[in-house]
This record gives structure tokens, C-alpha cells and sequence, in this order.
């Protein structure tokens, strides 16, 4: 392994070698044991692991905390339907109590 490597490099390559998907817990027992990350750091690099596979888009985040390779999943497994979770500023007005809140009125509210 090159010192250069990222988490998320070796996890890669980790499922790449992999034929399905792994849980989160061995995914990242692996990585921190072949980057031989120490034990004090442990916690904060695994939360940094985890923030990172949610941003590469290399990477599938499956059910059940499960990971895979995005390129190895079909569009609608890994594909969120966002139409039915989408508000409008409507709706969004509607829901938001602005009791007690000191906003600006008149020619110094903000419109869109």
C-alpha cells in the first residue's frame, strides 16, 4: 500500500477484490488495519471514513449500513426518488412555526 493512499482508495480496493457488498464495521476493519491507522485515532478517522464513502461516488450506501461499488448496482438500487420528499416554499412556509422570531416586514422582507 502507498502512504499516499486514501481511506477511500484502500476501501476500493478492498471491494474490488470482493464479489458483494461488505458491512460497514468489516469495511472499516479493513481499512483501518492495512492503513495501520493507531488506536487513539481510531474514532475520529472513522467517522471521516464514513463521511467520505457518502461523497464518493464510487460507492454505494445499501441497506442495512451495507457498501458496494456503485459501477457493480443497477440505477434503481442506488438511486433516490426525490419527487415525493420535495417541498415547495409553500409547503415549507405552512410548516415553519415563526412565532417569536424577529423578521423583517414590509419594504425590508425579502421576496422571491
Amino acid at each position: 500500500m502507498s502512504v499516499s493512499q486514501s481511506m477511500t482508495d484502500v476501501a476500493y480496493q478492498c471491494l474490488s477484490k470482493r464479489k458483494k457488498e461488505i458491512d460497514f464495521a468489516k469495511l472499516w476493519a479493513e481499512v483501518s488495519k492495512q492503513m495501520s491507522i493507531p488506536e487513539e485515532k481510531l474514532r475520529k478517522k472513522k467517522s471521516q471514513f464514513y463521511s467520505e464513502l457518502m461523497l464518493d461516488s464510487r460507492f454505494a450506501s445499501l441497506e442495512g449500513n451495507k457498501w458496494d461499488l456503485r459501477n457493480r448496482r443497477k440505477f434503481d438500487e442506488v438511486h433516490i426518488d426525490t419527487s415525493e420528499i420535495a417541498m415547495d416554499d409553500e409547503d415549507l412556509d405552512e410548516t415553519l412555526d415563526k412565532s417569536g422570531l424577529d423578521l423583517p416586514t414590509g419594504d425590508d422582507a425579502f421576496d422571491n
